[in-house]
């Protein structure tokens, strides 16, 4: 049988379990804006620039730049002046930042399985 669709509610539940979580554990608190810059960075494929990333998310080139300085610190992306085109930086993965990735999503499995098991007790109960 087909799991049933998360509703709005249980989507924003998992989703503010996760925040918690990456906030409460021993690391790097990142604010929206660079969460949102490095997950585009690193769950849509191909190259990624300064100029390109402010207009997927629709934000100024300043507010990319100063994401990216912030990643950049934490070695989760990488800048490296474009081949093709030197007055363009391209953003690169790193590994550092492929581990926060990855735990970013053991956490949000997590908040999920929890959800789920939470949602099934509440059924059970009614």
């Amino acid at each position: 049988m087909a799991a049933a669709p998360l509703s709005s509610d249980q989507l924003v539940g998992i989703f503010r379990d996760t925040i918690v979580s990456l906030v409460r554990r021993d690391g790097v608190d990142l604010s929206a804006r660079q969460l949102g810059v490095f997950l585009t960075c690193y769950l849509t494929d191909g190259a990624h620039t300064v100029r390109g990333l402010a207009q997927e998310l629709n934000v100024s080139k300043p507010a990319i730049t100063r994401a990216l300085d912030r990643l950049t610190e934490l070695d989760f992306i990488r800048r490296k002046v474009d081949p093709s085109d030197r007055r363009s930086v391209l953003v690169q993965r790193t590994v550092k930042g492929a581990a926060f990735l990855r735990e970013t999503r053991h956490i949000m499995a997590d908040a999920l399985s929890a959800n789920k098991t939470e949602a099934a007790t509440r059924r059970a109960a009614a």
